[in-house]
């Protein structure tokens, strides 16, 4: 595999994931967080801060809007629900025992 058929294929594995995260828009932020210490504000964050290091300017709210496909402040409305208690306490564990 050369290094641009490499490239190629991480850049469709991540379209993917988009397209994935999108088609389940039922799955909260901090599900992902309590799960797989990610979220879609975690992958606007990595997206942005790799566009700046390659001098490319995108800013934290436009990396959002590749991430979730709108302005977040429309997807916010539309898809995100309260944490409830329950999900507060299981990522609030979960950030204690990683400082364990």
């Amino acid at each position: 595999m050369t290094p641009t058929d490499k490239t190629n294929i991480e850049a469709a594995v991540f379209r993917r994931l988009l397209d994935h995260l999108d088609n389940h828009k039922e799955v909260q932020n901090i599900d992902l967080m309590i799960l797989a210490d990610f979220c879609r504000n975690c992958l606007a964050k990595w997206y942005s801060a790799e566009a700046s290091e390659r001098g490319i300017d995108i800013d934290y709210d436009k990396a959002r809007e590749i991430i979730y496909r709108m302005p977040y402040s429309d997807w916010k409305d539309k898809h995100q629900l309260p944490a409830t208690e329950e999900q507060m306490a299981q990522f609030e564990a979960k950030q204690k025992a990683k400082k364990s």
